[in-house]
């Protein structure tokens, strides 16, 4: 929440109870742009996609895996990324020795059984340790349907951006994705009791409004309210129409929303397993996305939903 100059949290927030409904992704597919036609790969993550209702479409570096070398108790993978040779290193037990037999690296033990780092390992490392593995956002959007019928990827098959995307191009060097995200199965929300509110008659009223909110936003409106959040956060480069405010595939949606006065509304994406950070052309890379909208103001929240 906003502070005054003298650092006193909640000055010049209008009541003494308020709320913000928070958003977060808990669970995700990313796969290659053209694996959503093949068959094979989608029947393995199917039971996920089932519940992924967001998607971006974004760009990976393409990593390539030129050798390996031992240094000690360290293994060092050197890959190739935009031209460049990166040098990812892992730590390795007692015992645990790099081999190979002719293009076939291997770790193996005393015993002979063999090992090697999986692939999303070894970008999460590539990420941590060089900060070159980063997912560009070009555009986000979702899928629901009336009753949540529709997934990520029923609408990615048949996706014009998508399409128009690959038509106009990848740069050399990288490679189209999709990331499907799905949102957490409740809702969740965050309240502020404020000693320093412009009214502090409602409390009551505003605690019971609390508690409807978090019981009334239904699984549609948690996904158009996430989808429009990412969008303004990152300002994809695809998504050209409502930059500046919260576009969405439903707009209706959005105005029932405005009528329920949240405070505010965070979007969260904070999954460990991810092995990239995200960046756009407005955000720098970053892990963690936390993409928050203060809506204390009449003209903030008019923005927010409606861009006005």
């Amino acid at each position: 929440m906003p502070n005054k100059p003298d650092g006193r949290v909640g000055e010049g927030m209008r009541y003494d109870v308020e709320h913000a409904l928070v958003l977060y992704a808990e669970d995700y597919v990313i796969i290659p742009a053209k694996a959503i036609y093949d068959d094979d790969v989608i029947s393995s993550v199917k039971d996920v996609i089932s519940g992924c209702h967001i998607y971006a479409i974004g760009l990976l570096p393409i990593v390539d895996f030129v050798g390996a070398s031992q240094n000690d108790r360290t293994l060092v993978c050197h890959l190739k990324v935009l031209n460049e040779t990166k040098d990812v290193k892992f730590s390795l037990p007692d015992g645990i020795n790099l081999g190979a037999e002719e293009d076939i690296w291997y770790l193996s033990d005393a015993e002979g059984v063999r090992y090697w780092p999986s692939e999303p390992d070894m970008q999460r490392q590539l990420q941590a340790q060089t900060g070159c593995f980063n997912f560009n956002v070009l555009y986000v959007g979702q899928a629901y349907g009336k009753e949540g019928e529709r997934n990520a990827l029923d609408r990615l098959r048949k996706h014009e951006t998508l399409q128009r995307i690959a038509v106009e191009g990848i740069p050399e060097g990288y490679a189209l994705y999709v990331l499907m995200l799905s949102i957490q199965t409740g809702n969740r929300t965050m309240t502020v009791f404020n000693p320093f509110a412009e009214d502090k008659s409602q409390g009551e009223d505003r605690i019971r409004m609390g508690l409807n909110k978090l019981f009334d936003t239904d699984e549609g409106e948690r996904v158009t309210l996430y989808e429009a959040s990412l969008i303004r956060h990152f300002e994809p480069k695809f998504n050209k129409a409502f930059k500046e405010s919260f576009p969405s595939t439903n707009l209706k949606v959005l105005a029932d929303c405005y009528e329920k006065d949240f405070s505010a509304i965070v979007a969260e994406i904070s999954i460990d397993e991810l092995p990239f950070s995200f960046l756009s052309e407005k955000v720098p890379a970053t892990d963690t996305v936390l993409a928050a909208f203060h809506l204390h103001s009449a003209a903030d929240r008019k923005a927010f939903f409606f861009g006005q």
